[in-house]
């Protein structure tokens, strides 16, 4: 039974919560200001503003009560070295919850739970107020300077609010727009890069493609040329051996004709000395 259990189980087991308050006590420490839901904060306040207290004490049984708690050595060097300097001198009360609205969807009510001692925006707006010198008959007098006082603590701690929310939007949205110029710098130098490579790759293949084109038709010039010298130098001998042959005929022709005038004419002398020798006789 939970008789008297009055805290804050938020809706988780036992390990699991120390596990969730040992995690977000490490990051309170490192970055001495972090966002979460209110019902978080109040039980986080409660779990690590007792290892505050224990850091102001810097001795070895100090340090490791708190790692045994917070179970992260970096956590531990960074609330004994700088967390402790700083809240020395306060007695309790180390932590602050400011409240910033509901969360969409859940509608959670929502907060910032920071170390006082260090927002220096706050330690710099509060100044101390003027004591007045003059006397009241009345005894409400008092009172109502006490309130008025608180009032106007209140109102410097909210505009001490707003202006830390404004400059800390404005601050995010120039880096945003930063970030957002170097990646766009970045995709056009990408781009670039990518169109000139393109662009070479296409001139490589158009200038490869045309030096192929004058070699193929430089050797299939070369190769007319080839052919066609050897095609005149056959039909060159061919008429050659045409002609040798038909001037070797002619010549055969005109020798066989002599010839053959000749034996005609030995063949009529021949019969004409017969003749004649026929007569003499």
């Amino acid at each position: 039974m939970r008789h008297g259990k009055k805290f804050n189980h938020l809706g988780r087991k036992k390990a699991h919560r120390e596990a969730m308050l040992r995690n977000m006590a490490c990051s309170l420490i490192e970055h001495k200001r972090i966002k979460t839901t209110v019902a978080k904060a109040k039980a986080l306040r409660t779990f690590v503003e007792p290892l505050i207290t224990k850091s102001k004490t810097d001795v070895m049984h100090s340090r490791r009560t708190v790692f045994s708690r917070l179970h992260n050595k970096n956590a531990v060097s960074e609330l004994f070295r700088e967390v402790a300097p700083k809240v020395r001198d306060r007695n309790g009360g180390y932590t602050r919850i400011i409240k910033v609205g509901n969360r969409l969807g859940d509608n959670a009510e929502m907060c910032y739970i920071e170390l006082v001692d260090f927002n220096e925006l706050m330690l710099t707006d509060a100044k101390p107020a003027a004591k007045k010198s003059r006397r009241s008959r009345r005894g409400g007098g008092k009172s109502s300077d006490g309130d008025g006082q608180i009032a106007e603590a209140v109102v410097a701690d909210a505009v001490a609010e707003e202006t830390t929310e404004e400059a800390t939007e404005e601050v995010a949205e120039a880096v945003a727009e930063e970030t957002t110029e170097e990646a766009t710098e970045e995709v056009a130098e990408a781009v670039a890069e990518e169109t000139t490579e393109e662009a070479t790759e296409e001139v490589a293949e158009a200038v490869a493609e045309e030096t192929t084109e004058e070699a193929t038709e430089e050797v299939a010039e070369a190769v007319a040329e080839e052919t066609t010298e050897e095609a005149t130098e056959e039909v060159a001998e061919a008429v050659a051996e045409e002609t040798t042959e038909e001037a070797t005929e002619e010549v055969a022709e005109a020798v066989a004709e002599e010839t053959t005038e000749e034996a005609e004419k030995i063949e009529e002398d021949t019969n004409l000395s017969e003749e004649t020798k026929s007569e003499e006789e």
